[in-house]
């Protein structure tokens, strides 16, 4: 899958899944997703063994958007982070595009090598704080700036206040906090992809999820989320399909810049 489709396969989806539960199933879940409308997962590296999970997530389901987050982009706090865990080791930027990263997201910026080798090839999705570093990320090559995170950079009125700021050019992942009550205020300010770990899913209802393994519940709990996304969107942008829509379209109509090369 290359840069574009797994771009248009986000903007599709509107929702990024943050995998960071590891008493789940990676390919279940990724299931459920699809199941739900959803072709894309982000697969945090704060799990166990993230690079083993990739590889097998990809090699089960290589046509699923399978992205990898929590990357540490700087080699000398990698290098730290590793020496005390030689037995579950933090891959690298290049680790995880070689096993087969769709796309990679960092809860901090990338680093300026990491641009060079990979913009382009593999979409970048850099967390941000600031309007600096949202502007400055996108000028170095990433596609989409994750707001992380969202809830205590303040919520839905962040977005709001720092998109006339970026000129409503750069397009926001809210991550952190996002939840049914604030979906469509963050909608609303101009998010087209929202991104969530489990705690969307109501405590006790997840918590059976992960007792019984019950992916059949899981795919509709996500059902929930995805269709909550595509009603909200489609009050926001009457005139796109998101499920049909190709980039150039959402682009010229939402005014979003994705940084295709």
């Amino acid at each position: 899958m290359d840069a574009e489709n797994t771009l248009q396969t986000i903007l599709r989806d509107g929702f990024i899944l943050v995998f960071n539960q590891d008493r789940l199933d990676i390919v279940k879940t990724a299931e459920a997703l699809i199941t739900a409308g959803v072709n894309n997962m982000e697969v945090t590296c704060r799990i166990s063994k993230p690079l083993e999970k990739l590889k097998r997530l990809r090699g089960q389901l290589p046509d699923f958007a399978a992205g990898v987050a929590s990357l540490i982009d700087f080699p000398s706090m990698l290098k730290i982070y590793n020496a005390g865990r030689p037995g579950d080791r933090l891959p690298s930027v290049a680790e995880v595009v070689d096993a087969g990263a769709c796309y990679i997201v960092s809860a901090v910026n990338f680093s300026d090598a990491s641009y060079a080798k990979f913009a382009g090839a593999v979409p970048i999705i850099p967390g941000c704080g600031t309007t600096t570093e949202i502007a400055g990320q996108f000028a170095k090559g990433a596609n989409l700036c994750k707001v992380f995170p969202a809830k205590q950079l303040g919520g839905p009125a962040f977005v709001k206040a720092v998109d006339p700021a970026i000129h409503k050019t750069i397009s926001l992942v809210p991550t952190g906090g996002t939840n049914a009550q604030n979906m469509g205020d963050y909608i609303e300010a101009g998010v087209l992809v929202l991104g969530g770990s489990f705690s969307m899913i109501d405590k006790p209802v997840m918590q059976q999820i992960v007792a019984d393994q019950d992916y059949d519940l899981l795919a509709r709990k996500l059902t929930e989320i995805k269709q909550m996304i595509d009603k909200l969107r489609s009050q926001k942008w009457p005139d796109i399909d998101f499920a049909t829509a190709d980039i150039k379209e959402i682009s010229r109509v939402t005014g979003r810049n994705f940084n295709l090369r």
